[in-house]
């Protein structure tokens, strides 16, 4: 059975996506079910955290985010019975690769995909909704009124966030990289009730004529932003960084707009705080999160919990509260190519494979 892999070379610094022949799927047993794929959905891997799990191997698989129809169930399956269409993530020490043409996955790794919900957007949306709930919901509890800016809201991610956010009743700002999103961002409007812009206001970062910290204060009556969900952060000043990631705020940009009590949701995983920074928060009673999803798949302390949140994305797709950037949906034989483009993040829309 054939799949994606990717394999590391010795400083663990270029990767390379190739196919593999693997053995075929073992019987199904226990709590276990057999699906067979119709899409997968490429999201970058973490080879780090993979490294620190002690889960690194030769030939890691490609592909976690898939949806399919169940072919067979193990004698103590519950959720599910043949020929139902699920949707789900494959767990981090998953040995077959999402694009494998079937898969055996554990029940409580799935859900159910609605019958109006496309295999492609049920695919590509399970991740970005799981960590769209988790920044407005688990680390930060959105409610009406409350202003969250969302930084590069244009991306597959950021799309997501904003949708929810708005749904909840919150205040959306979002950041720009260039005058495409600034204009898909305007666009966005809601399928049902007043259809009103979903964003309040875009800032245009690309020309380096406006100021993030300004711009935020001035829209919220120099109270600042209750909620703040990072794609990333600068450490130190612009020419000490990498080109990659030059384009994004400096942490201090994002204390700096904090409001009091203010919730900042950071994906930086190296974000060093000094002494004024830990005093700057203190004084505005503000708390970081660090959002990582992979905490549901490395933990099953709150298995049910992780569950709803996925039952919960597949009914806003079904009721057309999320509508997923995504690209078209690409052929096996450009799998390669495009998993390249989604680790060295040059993609703009969410890459779904057609099996």
């Amino acid at each position: 059975m054939k799949g994606l892999y990717c394999q590391l070379a010795e400083a663990n610094e270029d990767i390379k996506f190739v196919f593999q022949d693997k053995e075929s799927v073992p019987s199904v047993s226990d709590h276990y079910v057999k699906i067979q794929v119709k899409v997968c959905a490429f999201s970058p891997v973490n080879t780090k955290l993979l490294m620190e799990r002690k889960l690194q191997e030769d030939f890691l698989p490609i592909g976690r985010e898939v949806a399919g129809v169940v072919l067979e169930v193990g004698p103590k399956v519950s959720f599910f019975k043949p020929n139902d269409e699920v949707v789900g993530i494959l767990p981090l020490d998953c040995k077959e690769s999402g694009l494998s043409s079937t898969l055996l996955v554990h029940e409580h790794n799935l859900v159910a995909k609605p019958e109006n919900v496309s295999w492609m957007d049920a695919a590509g949306t399970i991740r970005d909704g799981l960590r769209a709930y988790m920044a407005l919901h688990t680390h930060s509890h959105v409610s009406a009124g409350t202003t969250v800016l969302v930084m590069e809201g244009a991306s597959p991610f950021g799309t997501i966030l904003v949708q929810l956010a708005h749904y909840r009743g919150a205040k959306v700002i979002s950041t720009a990289d260039n005058l495409q999103d600034k204009m898909y961002l305007e666009g966005l409007r809601p399928t049902v009730g007043i259809r009103q812009p979903l964003v309040a206001r875009v800032i245009n970062l690309s020309d380096g004529k406006v100021d993030l910290v300004d711009s935020c204060l001035e829209e919220t009556g120099g109270l600042g932003v209750n909620i703040v969900v990072d794609c990333g952060v600068q450490l130190y000043s612009k020419e000490d960084e990498p080109a990659v990631k030059r384009h994004l705020p400096h942490k201090h940009d994002i204390l700096s707009l904090l409001a009091v009590a203010g919730h900042w949701v950071t994906t930086e995983e190296n974000l060093q705080l000094d002494p004024p920074d830990s005093q700057f928060l203190f004084h505005k009673g503000a708390t970081i999160s660090f959002l990582n999803e992979e905490v549901w798949q490395l933990s099953s302390m709150q298995q049910g919990k992780y569950l709803h949140i996925l039952k919960d994305v597949m009914e806003k797709l079904s009721s057309g509260t999320f509508r997923p950037q995504l690209d078209e949906p690409i052929p096996v034989y450009e799998a390669t190519v495009a998993m390249e483009m989604v680790q060295k993040k040059q993609v703009k829309k969410k890459q779904v494979v057609r099996i």
